[in-house]
């Protein structure tokens, strides 16, 4: 399954399905913007296998200068994305796909801090069964808490994020 409503919060089982629509993505992504792409990462919980998630793609694009996201909105918004601009997420220029939402893009210039961390936490969560499966527990009470706002939801994971970073 893929795809999640506007201002709804559940999750659903980890699936290959999800690795697989993250690779043909990327594959349109670098056809289409691949001058200006440095790496292309699959982030986020669906990006963990075994980890239940919010059927969204999350998709980070390094890019080598900020401003050459503005290039790239015409050609994304070709695949069907849309540019939400440079204010929604703190230093990216953000994009998504879907109604329901099925993908998110999130642009960032080489070794962004943001994105710095969004990696680090995603091959920690990768790599250790403890901390995945505490994530995972705190992740299902917050979507059976918050399945209706989304920013409580995220908010309320902050703490564990942080706790993870501290670590690595």
């Amino acid at each position: 399954m893929l795809g999640l409503p506007r201002g709804e919060v559940f999750l659903v089982p980890w699936s290959m399905e999800w690795k697989n629509e993250y690779e043909k993505e990327k594959r349109q992504i670098i056809a289409d913007i691949g001058p200006y792409t440095i790496n292309v990462h699959h982030i986020g919980s669906t990006a963990v296998k075994g980890l239940s998630a919010k059927p969204i793609i999350d998709i980070a694009i390094e890019i080598e200068h900020f401003i050459d996201g503005e290039k790239c909105v015409i050609a994304l918004e070709g695949l069907g994305y849309s540019y939400k601009g440079t204010d929604v997420l703190p230093e990216r220029h953000y994009f998504n796909k879907g109604e329901p939402r099925t993908h998110q893009i999130h642009m960032y210039q080489r070794h962004n801090k943001y994105l710095l961390e969004q990696l680090n936490f995603r091959d920690y969560l990768r790599n250790n069964e403890q901390a995945r499966s505490e994530y995972q527990q705190l992740k299902l009470k917050l979507s059976s808490l918050h399945g209706n706002d989304k920013h409580k939801y995220a908010h309320e994971k902050t703490d564990f994020i942080k706790s993870i970073l501290e670590k690595i």
